[in-house]
C-alpha cells in the first residue's frame, strides 16, 4: 500500500536556558520564575513567520500571537487593574499588528507591571490599583497566578512554534 509523503520541518535547536537560580528571599525567587517565563514566551513568538505566527495551530483556534496577546491582557489585568471586557477577545491579535508590534506591547506591558511589583514590599499586600473601589489581590497571588498562566501558554508556545518551523528550545 503506497504511502503518503508529508512535509515536516527541520528542527532548530535553540540551547534551552535553564531556571534561574536565585536570592533566597521569596519576592526573588517568584519574579526571577516570572521574568523567566516571560521571556520564553515572548521568544518563541518573536521572529517566528507570518502568516504562519497568527495560523491556528490546534481545532480551538490557538496561534502564537494569539497566546501572546492574551498574556499581555492577564499581565495588565492583574498588575495594572486594567478590565477586560470580553476575556475570549483577547486570543486574537488585531489582523494590522505584526509579530513584532505584539512582542513589543507585551515587552511594554511587563515594564509596567514591574514596576509595580518594584513598589510592592509585602507579598501579602494587595497589587495597588488605580481605583480603590477594585482591590487587588496580593502581590503573592498575582505573581503565583501569573507564573501560572504564562507558564501554561508558554507550553503552549512551544508545541505551536515547533509545529510552525521546527524551532525547539526555551
Amino acid at each position: 500500500m503506497p504511502t503518503k509523503e508529508t512535509t515536516v520541518p527541520t528542527p532548530s535547536h535553540r540551547g534551552d536556558t535553564p531556571p534561574p537560580r536565585t536570592g533566597g528571599s521569596e519576592a526573588e525567587v517568584l519574579r526571577a520564575f516570572l521574568d523567566y517565563l516571560r521571556a520564553s514566551i515572548a521568544a518563541k513568538v518573536d521572529g517566528a513567520p507570518e502568516p504562519q505566527v497568527r495560523t491556528a495551530g490546534v481545532p480551538s483556534g490557538t496561534n502564537l500571537l494569539g497566546l501572546l496577546s492574551h498574556l499581555t491582557f492577564v499581565e495588565r489585568a492583574t498588575f495594572l487593574g486594567e478590565g477586560v471586557p470580553d476575556w475570549q477577545a483577547t486570543f486574537r491579535a488585531a489582523p494590522a499588528d505584526s509579530s513584532a508590534d505584539v512582542v513589543a506591547r507585551y515587552r511594554e506591558t511587563v515594564e509596567r507591571a514591574n514596576e509595580v511589583l518594584d513598589g510592592c514590599a509585602d507579598l501579602g499586600a494587595p497589587v495597588p490599583r488605580p481605583r480603590e473601589d477594585r482591590p487587588g489581590p496580593s502581590a503573592r497571588w498575582a505573581l503565583v497566578h501569573l507564573i501560572e498562566e504564562t507558564g501554561r501558554h508558554a507550553g503552549h508556545a512551544d508545541i505551536l512554534r515547533e509545529l510552525v518551523d521546527g524551532a525547539t528550545g526555551r
